[in-house]
């Protein structure tokens, strides 16, 4: 069965043909809440409340998206709401993370191959500081980077998804990069350092 035969049958009060279309993105929905929280318990929690919301709105869907980025729409919602409280420093400006620029010495920046982010994560090391570098990002930023490279999104889909322009979506992205790139870069000086040592 198809999905839009799928959603009529869900919006129409069967239960099976709901849980149906969940089980096709429960998968997804925790590992971007799990990337997000960094904690199993409340990536539950969110898949928990994700899964609720929908069963509560599921006659508002509309079908002028997918059923997955409708729900996906609702998983960043609820991220969001559970992480209102959280505060975050805000990133600097793109050009503070340029060689030469905003005094911050990048020599060790340059002294390594920036792969595409795909390749980056599956050094198990790098994906650890990877993890570490998502967690300081402010929430807007860790979104966009996590839709973009680890749930493979397009552009696009990161610009439906929180409701932002293209470029908009694009300049979250870069400055995502840009602040793991510090990050990353950051931590290789100091194992160069005590190589050194």
């Amino acid at each position: 069965m198809d999905e839009r035969a799928l959603v009529r049958q869900a919006q129409s009060g069967d239960f099976s043909a709901f849980t149906q279309l969940i089980d096709a993105h429960k998968g997804k929905i925790y590992g971007l809440a799990r990337k997000l929280t960094g904690s199993e318990q409340d990536a539950e929690d969110i898949v928990q409340d994700t899964l609720l919301k929908a069963i509560d709105k599921i006659d508002q869907f509309r079908g002028e998206s997918s059923f997955g980025t409708w729900l996906y729409s609702i998983a960043l919602n609820e991220s969001r709401r559970h992480f209102s409280k959280r505060q975050r420093a805000e990133l600097q400006e793109i050009e503070e993370y340029l060689p030469n620029k905003g005094g911050h010495d990048h020599t060790t920046a340059q002294m390594f191959d920036w792969r595409d982010p795909h390749q980056v994560l599956e050094d198990a090391e790098i994906r650890r500081l990877v993890d570490e570098a998502l967690e300081e990002l402010p929430d807007k930023y860790r979104e966009a980077f996590i839709l973009r490279y680890l749930q493979e999104m397009s552009v696009k889909e990161v610009a439906e998804l929180t409701k932002q322009s293209v470029a908009s979506a694009k300049s979250r992205i870069l400055r995502a990069r840009l602040a793991i790139r510090d990050r990353l870069s950051k931590s290789f000086e100091v194992e160069y350092d005590k190589r050194l040592s």
